[in-house]
């Protein structure tokens, strides 16, 4: 498998503090990486290490983009084969989307029949040909979202890395953005994918790495990552008045792991012990009216709990 980009023992330090820990690993040709990681985890300083935008604290970052080189030994020509999409718009609102286009795609060395190419080419991908004369304050948020993507592709990159780049933005843009982003790598591109949205990685992802506190906690195709997760079961039972209730009667039930009372019991299992006749039977000896049962199949959303004990947006 080509590696386009090798990361190596990456460190960066804010005075006392481990943004990134001393994590190494491989960016593969033709995937899409998805970067996950509650707020503080390290992902943004690694993206930005990894585009050149922020120095190394220490390890490497080797391309083949650049012949295997570390991308500061060269870092414009290393640039020019990457594409940026910034999760705060880097547009230009008074100029219109074909001149953003032309201004960004000129930045990396396009001119003359081959910028108009590749101009046409991007606000064609994108959906936005039609309003390619208009300014880009006319435009509604998920359209400038789809012109951020346009002024990062116009010069065809190898490695686009894009960073939340469906912040905000209707339903109907998400799809799209979602669907252009696979039609790219369908097209050989390779990217890299940060988001809040656990629904958009079930979708796009070839492969997650998961972050937290500085550090690479798992890795892998979000099958992998639900199947470490297959020897657990996840039952939650609403009831009235579990405010009282002691949960340290369930811990001692054979083949309970873990629960959390939070107006709703959370109650974790081993899937092979059937115990929940056990459960119930607790709860009705202390006095407590069963609403409901359900029992939650593993998602990427428990894994990520699971895994750092955090939601997403924590």
């Amino acid at each position: 498998m080509n590696e386009v980009v090798t990361i190596v023992d990456l460190q960066k330090n804010y005075k006392d503090r481990k943004a990134v820990d001393g994590i190494s690993f491989d960016v593969h040709k033709g995937e899409i990486l998805c970067i996950l990681g509650p707020n503080g985890a390290g992902k943004s300083t690694t993206i930005n290490m990894l585009t050149g935008s922020l120095s190394c604290g220490g390890g490497a970052i080797r391309s083949e983009l650049i012949g295997g080189q570390d991308i500061h030994a060269n870092l414009n020509v290393y640039k020019r084969n990457l594409g940026i999409v910034p999760q705060d718009l880097a547009i230009y609102e008074d100029l219109s989307a074909q001149n953003n286009v032309e201004f960004f795609a000129s930045l990396y060395g396009l001119k003359g029949a081959e910028l108009k190419t590749g101009c046409h080419f991007a606000l064609e991908f994108v959906g936005l040909l039609d309003r390619a004369k208009d300014k880009a304050k006319t435009f509604s948020g998920g359209m400038k979202r789809r012109l951020n993507i346009a002024c990062a592709i116009a010069h065809r990159p190898e490695l686009l890395v894009m960073d939340e780049p469906t912040v905000g933005i209707d339903p109907q843009s998400r799809s799209h953005i979602l669907a252009s982003i696979q039609r790219l790598r369908d097209e050989g591109m390779t990217l890299i994918y940060t988001t809040h949205y656990m629904e958009e990685v079930e979708e796009i992802s070839t492969r997650i790495i998961i972050m937290d506190h500085g550090k690479i906690i798992a890795t892998g195709t979000k099958e992998d990552l639900k199947k470490n997760l297959e020897a657990e079961k996840v039952t939650t039972i609403e009831a009235d008045d579990l405010d009282t209730f002691n949960t340290d009667l369930l811990h001692s039930i054979v083949g309970v792991k873990h629960v959390t009372n939070h107006g709703k019991l959370e109650i974790t299992t081993i899937p092979d012990i059937e115990n929940l006749d056990r459960i119930i039977s607790i709860l009705i000896e202390n006095g407590k009216k069963i609403n409901s049962i359900t029992t939650q199949t593993t998602s990427l959303e428990t894994v990520f709990l699971s895994l750092t004990g955090r939601t997403l947006r924590d």
